[in-house]
């Protein structure tokens, strides 16, 4: 799930926010745990008045690109798990079957996030606010302004959880695979 970055070979992380209106994507180059600089950060639109199938389309299509533009090693992507708009629920779901899909046709690494994951990770607080997640990815990322929208925020704080938990996956993994040899 994850290689140890280097100064020669850097960890490309995509992370993403799911969502059928706004899909934020953020690409972080990761060299060293305290090496970690934004490559790109944005959001995919697609416009509510088209029909479902053509907004899939495009989050299709712009994947497409920003996997082969990139070529990330990994991608994060926000695990939801809980919605109060059943609709909403069903586009967010949408969109991140065909990222998850995507990203492991193109031979990524996939990691999906709760939001309090994101949050304990990337704040130190499970219930912080977009405010305070927005703060912290510019801090850690040192950026000049908080990535705008919120949704693109997201996706950075996504990308970061990943590049802070990863690495202690892979130890754990690595130390089962040897004891189990």
């Amino acid at each position: 799930m994850f290689a140890q970055a280097s100064a020669a070979s850097p960890h490309v992380v995509l992370g993403i926010d799911p969502g059928l209106t706004r899909c934020g994507y953020a690409v972080l180059e990761m060299t060293s745990h305290q090496n970690i600089r934004a490559v790109a950060i944005g959001v995919i639109r697609t416009p509510p008045s088209s029909p479902i199938h053509e907004r899939l389309a495009e989050i299709h299509c712009e994947m497409e690109s920003l996997l082969a533009q990139f070529k990330p090693d990994a991608v994060a992507i926000e695990q939801v798990f809980f919605q109060n708009n059943v609709r909403t629920a069903m586009g967010v779901g949408q969109a991140s079957g065909i990222v998850l899909a995507l990203a492991s046709r193109a031979g990524c690494a996939v990691a999906q996030y709760t939001p309090s994951q994101v949050k304990n990770t990337i704040v130190g607080w499970g219930s912080a606010t977009k405010d305070q997640i927005g703060h912290m990815v510019q801090q850690r990322l040192n950026l000049a302004t908080v990535p705008q929208p919120a949704d693109a925020a997201d996706a950075a704080a996504i990308a970061l959880c990943h590049c802070s938990i990863a690495p202690f996956i892979a130890s754990r993994d690595a130390a089962i695979a040897r004891s189990t040899r």
